[in-house]
C-alpha cells in the first residue's frame, strides 16, 4: 500500500536542470487564464505568481511577506498594520498605501457571495496611514487573517498586470495555451539588487492538460512537474510504472472537504434520518482501499474534531458501532420508507475519471447493503448527491461551516447554523466563539446536508531534481519558489 505523505516510488539521478522548468497542471487551457475572484487551481497558480498581495505563501504553505515587508498586530487582534516594500508596478510607478487600500476595498466588494467573502466578513475599515503604511481594522479577532490575505484571489493588479514576483507572457500559435513566467529583477520587488539574478532564477513554463496527457508528458520527460491531481484522476498516476521511473508521486497531507453534498431534498432524501442512513452505510476506512492509498484520513463529521481548540465530540460519529450494526439500523430506516411507488434510488453526480468510477462502485456497493440502488447522473442531469472536493484555505470551524452557507446556493443548508456562525465571528471572546461554532456544527450536522467521507486527495508528479517543492496541507505549490535557488 502506498503511504500518503510521500509516495517515493523511484527517481532518476539527473543533473541540475537548465532552461525553463516545465510544469503541467491538470485542467483546461482556458481555465488557467481565468480572471475574477472564482479561480480554478490552475488560475490560482498563475495569479499567485504574477499578482502579489500584501502577503503570500511559500513552498511549505507558510505566510511570508510580499508587497508588505513586515507587519504588526495589536494586542487585541483588531488591527493589522503593514509596512509596504519599496516596490513598483510594472510601469515603474511606486506602489503606495493608497493604491493598496483601494485595491483591498474593491476586492472585498468583488468577493461578496463567495465563501472567501464570508471568511473576510470581519473587516471593518482599511486606511492608508502614510505613503507606505496601511492599516486593516477588524470588528473581532481573526486568527487566520494573514492566511486569507495570502490567497491568490487577494493579489493586486493595475492595468491588467500584477506586481510580480514573476512576469507572464503567452505563447503564440500552437503554444498559446502555455504561460511563460520569469522572475522580475529583485530591485523592482523592493529587494537588494543582485547582478546574477537572471542566471540563478529559472523561468517556468506552465500548461494545462488532461490528467492522462499530463502523466504521459511526465513519462516522456517533457515536463518536470505535474500539479493539481485529485482522487478523480489518481489512478492515472499509478497505472503504469513508466511515469514513476522518472520521479516520485507526492501526496499532500491535506485538510478540507471530501464528501457528497445533498442537492435535492425530495423522495428518499426528504428526511434527515434517511440521509444519515446513507452516511451510516459507508465503510470509510475501506473506501480508499481500491485506490491503493494508505494514510488517508476518513471523517464522519462536517468539521473534524481537531479543528476546535477543545473538541467536544469524538472522531466516530456513531459511538463505536460496527459497520454491520450501522448498516442494520440504516436498512431499517430505508425499509420503513420504501413501498409501492417508492423506489429507494439515489443519483450521484461525479466528475469523469477513473477515480470517480472506483468511488462510484464503492458507494454503490455500500448502499446496496441497505437496499438502496445507486445510479450515476449524466453530465447536466439532475442529481440527488454531488461530489464536493474542496481544499481548506485555513484550519478553523469557520471555514468548514461557511462552505455550507445558504447564500452560496451549493446545496441544502441550515439558516440557523449560518446565524450562529455570524454571531461567532462577531464575538471577541475566544471561548464564547468556540461554543457558538460548536452549536452551529451541531445544527448543520443534524440537518444532514452533507455526507462526509474524509480529506481531499491531492497528488503531484515531481522530477527527482526539482528544487523547492514541498508537500503541505493546502496542496498549493507556488511557482516562484520553484524558480529560485535552494537556500
Amino acid at each position: 500500500m502506498l503511504p500518503l505523505a510521500v509516495l517515493a516510488l523511484s527517481s532518476c539521478n539527473l543533473g541540475a536542470g537548465e532552461g525553463a522548468i516545465e510544469v503541467a497542471v491538470i485542467g483546461t487551457p482556458a481555465a488557467m487564464f481565468d480572471d475574477g475572484v472564482r479561480l480554478t487551481p490552475a488560475a490560482q497558480l498563475v495569479r499567485g505568481a504574477t499578482h502579489e498581495g500584501l502577503v503570500t505563501l511559500d513552498a511549505s504553505g507558510q505566510v511570508v511577506p510580499a508587497i508588505a515587508e513586515r507587519w504588526i498586530v495589536t494586542d487585541d487582534g483588531l488591527s493589522y498594520i503593514f509596512r509596504l516594500r519599496d516596490s513598483t508596478w510594472p510601469g515603474g510607478e511606486e506602489i503606495e498605501a493608497g493604491d493598496v487600500r483601494d485595491q483591498l476595498r474593491r476586492r472585498i466588494v468583488q468577493l461578496e457571495g463567495t465563501s472567501l467573502g464570508l471568511d473576510l466578513g470581519n473587516i471593518r475599515a482599511i486606511r492608508a496611514m502614510t505613503g507606505r503604511v496601511i492599516e486593516v481594522q477588524l470588528t473581532a479577532p481573526m486568527p487566520d487573517f494573514l492566511r486569507l490575505l495570502a490567497q491568490s484571489e487577494m493579489g493586486f493588479t493595475r492595468g491588467g498586470s500584477g506586481a510580480g514576483p514573476m512576469a507572464m507572457s503567452r505563447g503564440e500559435g500552437r503554444d498559446d495555451a502555455v504561460a511563460r513566467l520569469s522572475a522580475l529583477p529583485p530591485e523592482t520587488r523592493g529587494l537588494p539588487a543582485r547582478e546574477d539574478w537572471e542566471e540563478v532564477a529559472r523561468p517556468v513554463a506552465i500548461r494545462a492538460l488532461p490528467a492522462g496527457k499530463a502523466v504521459e508528458a511526465f513519462a516522456r520527460g517533457d515536463v518536470d512537474l505535474v500539479l493539481g491531481g485529485s482522487i478523480v484522476d489518481f489512478p492515472e498516476a499509478t497505472a503504469e510504472a513508466g511515469p514513476l521511473s522518472r520521479g516520485t508521486v507526492q501526496v499532500d497531507p491535506t485538510v478540507g472537504l471530501f464528501g457528497l453534498t445533498v442537492r435535492r431534498e425530495a423522495g428518499l432524501l426528504a428526511d434527515p434520518s434517511r440521509r444519515e442512513a446513507l452516511s451510516m452505510a459507508i465503510d470509510r476506512p475501506a473506501l480508499i482501499q481500491a485506490f491503493g492509498l494508505g494514510g488517508w484520513r476518513d471523517n464522519s463529521w462536517i468539521v473534524p474534531p481537531e479543528a476546535f481548540a477543545a473538541p467536544t465530540y469524538g472522531q466516530d460519529r456513531w459511538n463505536g458501532a460496527s459497520i454491520d450494526e450501522r448498516r442494520e439500523a440504516a436498512a431499517a430506516r430505508i425499509r420503513a420508507w420504501a413501498g409501492p411507488g417508492r423506489e429507494a434510488v439515489v443519483r450521484v453526480a461525479l466528475p469523469r475519471g477513473k477515480g470517480s468510477d472506483l468511488l462510484f462502485r464503492q458507494l454503490a456497493e455500500a448502499w446496496a447493503t441497505i437496499g438502496v440502488t445507486t445510479r450515476r447522473a449524466a453530465p447536466g442531469e439532475p442529481a440527488d448527491l454531488e461530489l464536493r472536493d474542496t481544499l481548506a484555505r485555513y484550519v478553523s470551524p469557520v471555514w468548514y461551516l461557511n462552505q455550507f452557507n445558504c447564500r452560496l446556493g451549493t446545496g441544502l443548508c441550515a439558516p440557523a447554523a449560518d446565524a450562529l456562525v455570524k454571531q461567532a465571528q462577531a464575538t471577541r471572546d475566544p471561548a464564547q466563539r468556540e461554543v457558538l461554532l460548536a452549536e452551529a456544527h451541531k445544527v448543520l450536522a443534524q440537518s444532514e446536508v452533507y455526507i462526509p467521507l474524509g480529506v481531499p486527495v491531492r497528488w503531484s508528479l515531481v522530477r527527482g531534481t526539482l528544487r523547492n517543492f514541498q508537500p503541505n496541507p493546502w496542496a498549493f505549490h507556488p511557482l516562484f519558489p520553484l524558480s529560485q535557488p535552494t537556500t
